[in-house]
C-alpha cells in the first residue's frame, strides 16, 4: 500500500459516514495483516475520548483502535460525555482488530457528601466528574434508558443555553445552533469544544481581514491585540482562550451549576451498574478541598458504588516549575496509595478531548514508570471485565463475587486474564458453562 493510499483510508476513519469508517477498517486491517504485527508493549490509553463528544485530532472510535494496532498497545479505552454512541463501533473494531478495547461514558453528578466542597470540578462545590467504564454495548437495559436519554438531553440543553448567551456578547460572530455547531457532529452530541470551534471558523467569515479579526477579538476576549496577532490563526490556542473567555466562570456563557441540574451520585452508579459497567471515581489533582483528604473522598465514594478510579496522569507531573511539579506529584502518589489499599484498579489516559494534548503517556518518565505495573493492571482488569461481562462473569457480577474470597484475589484474576486474553478468546469462553470456574476461564483463554 502507497503512503498516499494509507493517508487516504485514515482518513476515511474519521468520516462522519459510518458505512465509510468500516470500509476503510477493513481495507487497512487486511494490508496491515500482510505485513505482519509485533508483539505489544505496555503502552497504552483508557482515556480518549471520540468525535462523538469531542476529540481534539477528530478521531472516531474506528480511528482509535486502528492507531492501537499501529502502535502496538496493550490496550486503548474510549469514554464520551453522556453518550454511549460509540461503544459498538469501537468493540466491533476492537474484536475485528484484535485489539483490546474498553469503553467508558463520563458525565457530572452531584455528592451531597460534598456540597460545600469543590471536588474535581473547578468552582463547583458538590459537582464531580465521574465515570462509567467496561461497556459492553451501545444499549442499554430498559430500566436504565431513561437515565440516559435524561442525561443526553440535559448536556445538549446547557450546550445550547451557552451559545444562546455567548451570542449576544459576540456579536457579530454569532452562531445558528442546528446550522453552525451540529455538524461539526456526527451523531448530535455537541459540547462547548465544539461550540468554541464554531465561533472560530464563523468569526473568519464574518471577518475575512485577519486585521478586523485580532482586534474584534482583542476587545471581545480582553487581550492584547499583541497576542491576538500571535494566535488568531491557532485554532488550539484562540479556542482555549475563547472557551476561558466566554465560557468558564466570569464568561457571559457560563451559568453556576445548582444541584438539581445534575444526576446524584449514587443515581449515575446505579445506572452503570445496570448496564453492567464499573462506576469509576475520576481524580484531578489533589489541590481542591474535597480531594484533599483523599481516604474521606474515596470512602464516599465507594459508599456510593464505585470500584475502580481513574487519573490523568499528565496533569499530575508534567509541569515546568519543579516546585509545582513536586507537589502535583506528591498527590499523584498519595491518591495511587490510597487507592491500592482499597484494592481499586486504577485506570491511566490523556483524554484527547483538546487540541495538543498527548496521544498516549509518557510511562517512562520518572514520575510514573514506578506505577506501570499498577496502570497496565488496571487496563487489563478493565478488558478482562469486558470480555467477561459478555458471559455474565463480570467483575461486579454474582459469579465474582462467589467466585473471589476478596478484592485483592479478584483483582488477581482480572488482572492476569485480561493479560493472557485477547478479544478473540470470546468464541471459546462462549462455549463454556454457566458454572464454569476462574480457572476454567484462564484455560480457554491460552
Amino acid at each position: 500500500m502507497t503512503e498516499e493510499k494509507l493517508l487516504q483510508l485514515e482518513a476515511s476513519l474519521n468520516d462522519f459516514k459510518g458505512e465509510m469508517r468500516q470500509q476503510a477498517l477493513a481495507e487497512l486491517k487486511k494490508n496491515f495483516n500482510q505485513s505482519g504485527n509485533e508483539e505489544v508493549g505496555a503502552t497504552h490509553n483508557l482515556h480518549c475520548h471520540t468525535f462523538y463528544s469531542y476529540n481534539g485530532y477528530g478521531y472516531s472510535p474506528s480511528y482509535i483502535a486502528w492507531w492501537a494496532l499501529q502502535n502496538c498497545w496493550f490496550a486503548a479505552g474510549i469514554v464520551d460525555f453522556d453518550v454511549l454512541d460509540a461503544v459498538d463501533e469501537f468493540l466491533a473494531a476492537a474484536q475485528q482488530l484484535n485489539v483490546r478495547g474498553v469503553c467508558g461514558l463520563e458525565t457530572r453528578a452531584f455528592m451531597p457528601e460534598f456540597s460545600h466542597a469543590v471536588l474535581n470540578s473547578p468552582g463547583e462545590p458538590g459537582i464531580a466528574y465521574h465515570m462509567g467504564v467496561g461497556f459492553t454495548t451501545g444499549e442499554v437495559p430498559a430500566a436504565a434508558a431513561a437515565f440516559l436519554k435524561d442525561m443526553r438531553a440535559k448536556a445538549n440543553a446547557r450546550t445550547q443555553n451557552i451559545v444562546a448567551a455567548v451570542n449576544g456578547f459576540l456579536a457579530p460572530v454569532t452562531l445558528d445552533y442546528d446550522k453552525d455547531v451540529v455538524p461539526l457532529t456526527p451523531a448530535g452530541n455537541a459540547t462547548e469544544r465544539h461550540v468554541c470551534a464554531a465561533y472560530f471558523r464563523k468569526a473568519e467569515t464574518v471577518f475575512s481581514d485577519e486585521s478586523d479579526r485580532v482586534r474584534f477579538w482583542a476587545e471581545k476576549l480582553s487581550t492584547p491585540a499583541e497576542k491576538l496577532t500571535e494566535i488568531v490563526n491557532d485554532r488550539v490556542q484562540l479556542e482555549a482562550l475563547i472557551r476561558s473567555k466566554t465560557m468558564k466562570s466570569g464568561g457571559p456563557g457560563y451559568v453556576k451549576p445548582v444541584p438539581e441540574a445534575f444526576p446524584l451520585l449514587k443515581d449515575m452508579n446505579l445506572f452503570v451498574r445496570q448496564c453492567g459497567a464499573i462506576p469509576t471515581i475520576a481524580w484531578l489533582d489533589g489541590a481542591s478541598d474535597g480531594e484533599k483528604d483523599v481516604d474521606k473522598l474515596l470512602d464516599a465514594h465507594i459508599e456510593n458504588g464505585a470500584a475502580a478510579l481513574n487519573i490523568i496522569p499528565d496533569r499530575n507531573w508534567n509541569f515546568k516549575d519543579p516546585a509545582v511539579a513536586e507537589k502535583k506529584i506528591f498527590e499523584l502518589n498519595r491518591i495511587i496509595a490510597a487507592a491500592q489499599k482499597r484494592d481499586l484498579p486504577i485506570i491511566v489516559g490523556t483524554e484527547m478531548n483538546a487540541p495538543g494534548q498527548k496521544l498516549v503517556d509518557d510511562f517512562d518518565c520518572p514520575a510514573l514508570a514506578p506505577h506501570l505495573e499498577t496502570f497496565v493492571d488496571g487496563a487489563a482488569i478493565m478488558f478482562a471485565h469486558t470480555l467477561l461481562q459478555q458471559i455474565n462473569k463480570g467483575y461486579l457480577s454474582a459469579w465474582s463475587g462467589a467466585e473471589f474470597r476478596s478484592p485483592r484475589a479478584k483483582n488477581e484474576f482480572f488482572a492476569s486474564f485480561g493479560r493472557q486474553a485477547t478479544p478473540a478468546a470470546i468464541a471459546a469462553l462462549r462455549t463454556l458453562p454457566s458454572d464454569c470456574s476462574a480457572k476454567d476461564l484462564m484455560n480457554a483463554a491460552k
